[in-house]
């Protein structure tokens, strides 16, 4: 067994414990961990295959931005894990069908075999570099690829993607009825003279002629 064999090995069985770990942990912020460690063992694999853009772009977005967001706000959240338990038995029964019909599938796929019909389609430029023996970058082939032929589905997704972002940043800045909220620019500039104001009185001061002889008739009477 070469050292690239066991490399593949070690992070399938890594990968497998880690995604078992992920549907069976109690605490979410553990099965969120345990998804991370499984997105790093899936692209050392993509490594090995000699995919390296696939890794990288697994490692960046999903592990440094989408897992990140999600054990975020897991943990600012402070879920129930008890409640959401609660009902776990009564909707086994259709989980446990739908999972075994996903099981029945994949068996079907891997027991018909990985032999396509028809020769795969090479990138630009991998056949004749394989032939003359000249190593070639996958990425930039990729990338070549993915903005000559596939330029418009690019920028459709792209579009989708600013239009999600515009979303959430307006979700964001929504002002709600029932919350309150102030601007800390505001705080940070206010002044003592504008929230305190001091007035001086004198302290005595002549009575009033009406009240004066109001006082005075009572006096007498």
């Amino acid at each position: 067994m070469d050292v690239r064999t066991f490399l593949f090995y070690l992070f399938s069985v890594v990968l497998l414990f880690a995604a078992f770990r992920v549907i069976t942990a109690r605490n979410p912020v553990y099965a969120a961990l345990f998804l991370v460690l499984t997105f790093f063992q899936a692209a050392g694999i993509w490594m090995l295959l000699r995919a390296e853009f696939l890794a990288i772009s697994l490692v960046l977005v999903y592990v440094g931005a989408v897992m990140v967001l999600f054990l975020f706000v897991v943990m600012m959240l402070d879920i129930n894990v008890d409640a959401l338990r609660a009902g776990f038995w009564k909707h086994f029964p259709l989980a446990a069908t739908i999972g075994a019909l996903i099981a029945l599938e994949m068996a079907a796929v891997l027991m018909g075999g990985f032999r396509p019909t028809e020769e795969p389609r090479a990138l630009p430029g991998a056949a004749a570099a394989a032939q003359a023996g000249v190593q070639y970058s996958n990425t930039k082939e990729l990338g070549k690829l993915l903005y000559s032929e596939y330029l418009f589905p690019l920028e459709i997704a792209a579009v989708i993607l600013l239009v999600g972002i515009i979303a959430a940043i307006a979700l964001t800045l929504r002002h709600r009825k029932d919350s309150k909220h102030f601007d800390p620019a505001l705080a940070v500039r206010v002044r003592a003279s504008d929230r305190l104001q001091v007035i001086k009185v004198p302290p005595t001061r002549p009575a009033e002629p009406a009240a004066a002889a109001a006082a005075t008739g009572e006096t007498k009477a």
